[in-house]
């Protein structure tokens, strides 16, 4: 696994945390028995953040928490939005609204 591998080339490579090393794009040779991948080691966390793309950073469990509200809730809120006049847009955006 990914995990194993990552153990192997924090000691071949004397790497301080093992969630700097990360490891992708796996293909298994045909008749199985062999995989050939990709990896990156980087110096420390902060560079891993900076440099890496969101999705894999997510999937090492890093980073990348989605923050504010979903895409339903926004179109939720903007439907409401054109059900009323004035001083109710702000009513209606804030809380639940008049339905």
């Amino acid at each position: 696994s990914k995990k194993d591998l990552a153990e192997k080339l924090k000691t071949m490579y004397k790497v301080h945390d093992v969630q700097c090393i990360q490891l992708f794009g796996f293909k298994t040779a045909f008749g199985g028995g062999r995989s050939t991948g990709f990896g990156l080691i980087y110096e420390n966390l902060d560079k891993m953040k900076k440099f890496e793309p969101k999705y894999r950073l997510k999937r090492a469990g890093v980073g990348g928490e989605k923050s504010g509200a979903g895409r339903r809730g926004k179109k939720d809120t903007k439907n409401r939005m054109k059900k009323v006049r004035g001083k109710e847009k702000t009513k209606a955006a804030s809380s639940g609204g008049k339905k």
